[in-house]
Parts: structure tokens; sequence; C-alpha cells
């Protein structure tokens, strides 16, 4: 439980952070609130040779509406992000996922960025980051980029952020105002990490057919994944009983189902489909 020998430096601006990130040939990793990385590196999983703090940079924090959209700092923490007025009022599937990361602790000091650099399969954001179709900022040597959060989760712990880039901020998507929306969990006793977590976003029009409906999941495979198989059996139907159990039945289609001791893949294909019916009936019936 103790890491292996490191350098610190605290960067001063993100430029900074960028030039040290160059300069460490690879071997350096931004500390942000640090419950993420602080733990690999006591079990010896990462050995940064260079911790860049950037945890003080101001302009990595807030939140703003832009269009249709809601822009979060990357540092803001997940108590801000869940008791943030414009959050809530906009984006309450995120605000209620936030407030179910960890315990207190980590929601006072760990990030919506650092949460979603750090890519593990059991977190709870990365699912509702891919069904409110979230953007990523990030910026590098050559300046600024947008990039979707589709295709951003490689693997565990892997993503497609390059080694020299900071992730800044991350947009998501405001669904229609009248549309409903809801974060479910399965936690492991243990650890609190999602055995399953589905983000469900539905609308129906006047006729009441789902005429908006995104799914996505995390927990159950070695990455989230966007139930792209769910929203088409429900697209433009009327839900009933029925059709919802049937969508249900699709859940675990579009993801790479893993298993583990503590659950089988058939357990965790099980959990998917029973969580987003229990979403599918709390938003559309």
């Amino acid at each position: 439980m103790i890491p292996n020998q490191f350098s610190y430096v605290r960067a001063e601006s993100i430029d900074e952070a960028i030039r040290l990130l160059h300069e460490s040939n690879g071997e350096g990793k931004l500390l942000a609130g640090g419950h993420s990385l602080i733990p690999l590196m006591k079990f010896r999983l990462t050995t940064p040779s260079t911790l860049i703090d950037i945890g003080h940079l101001s302009e990595l924090r807030g939140v703003r509406k832009a269009e249709n959209r809601l822009v979060i700092g990357a540092l803001t923490t997940h108590r801000e992000v869940h008791s943030h007025p414009l959050v809530q009022e906009h984006l309450p599937v995120l605000a209620k996922a936030a407030g179910q990361i960890g315990d207190l602790q980590v929601r006072n000091r760990g990030t919506i960025g650092g949460n979603l650099a750090h890519a593990d399969p059991a977190a709870d954001l990365p699912a509702v980051a891919l069904a409110l179709d979230a953007m990523l900022e990030i910026q590098g040597e050559d300046g600024a980029e947008i990039a979707s959060v589709d295709g951003f989760f490689l693997g565990p712990l892997v993503t497609a952020l390059p080694d020299t880039s900071i992730l800044t901020s991350v947009s998501f998507l405001i669904p229609p105002a009248h549309a409903k929306s809801t974060y479910l969990k399965y936690a492991h006793p243990a650890s609190g990490y999602a055995v399953v977590g589905v983000c469900a976003i539905a609308a129906k029009d006047p006729d009441g057919a789902v005429e908006f409906i995104r799914i996505a999941i995390n927990g159950v495979a070695d990455v989230a994944y966007h139930c792209v198989a769910v929203e088409q059996k429900l697209q433009g139907q009327l839900p009933t009983e029925e059709t919802i159990r049937e969508a249900a039945l699709l859940a675990a289609e579009d993801g790479e189902i893993g298993s583990d001791h503590f659950a089988s893949e058939e357990y965790r294909r099980h959990l998917c489909s029973v969580y987003t019916e229990r979403a599918l009936r709390d938003l559309l019936l």
C-alpha cells in the first residue's frame, strides 16, 4: 500500500500542465481529486514518475448553459454537480447519478473530468454521459478539440485521451423539456461501485408514443455502452407492459458482458434486463 517514489509539481495554468505532461515522456499523471489515481498508485498498478497537480485551476471549474447544452468544467466536483441549480433544472439525471458516487468524501473531492478520464467500467457517470450525448473538450499541444464521448472509452481504465492532453470540460445535451429521466443502480455491497447502472431518458409525444429515448448502461461490461437495440425497439411505439418488457430483454445486446467472482455473465445480463425494465416503467407508464 506504499506507492513508488515520484516527483510532484503544481501547474499554474493549463498550458503549463500540458508542457509538463510532454516533458514527462508519458510518465506523468494529472492530479485533480485523486480518488481514482492515489489508490492505483498505492497498489502499484500505476507508477507515474511525476504528479502534475491541476486541482486548483479555477478555469476548469463551473457550470454554464450554452444553447441546448450544459457545459461543466472538468474539475467541478461531484458534490457541485449534484447540487448545482442548472444541473438540477436541466439535467436531473446527472445530478441524481453524481449524488450516488462513492461517499461524502469522494463526492467532495472527486471531479467529473477525473471520473470520465479514469474510465472505470463500474463508475456511474460514463453511462449518463453516453445517454446525454456528451461532448468532451480536450486541450493539447496543438490547441483544443471537441470529441464525442461515443468511442472515448476504449477499455477498462483506457480512453482516447492523448497522454499529453487535458480534458477541460464536458458538455451534455439538454433533453426535451417534457422528458423524464432516471439513473438506477445496483451497487456492489462492499465497494458501492455499480454492478449495473442504467441511465434512461424518455419523452412521449401528444399521442403517447415514444418520441425521444436514450438508454446507456455501465458496470456489466468492460466499458459503458449505448443501448441502441432498446431504443430502436421503443422509438415511435406506444409503451405498454409488454413492449417495455420485450425492449428490456435487449438491454445486454450492445455490450460485451463480463463476469467475475461476484456476478456471472448470465447474472449480469439478467440485471441489465431487470433494471432497464424498472427504469422504463418509471418513465413511460
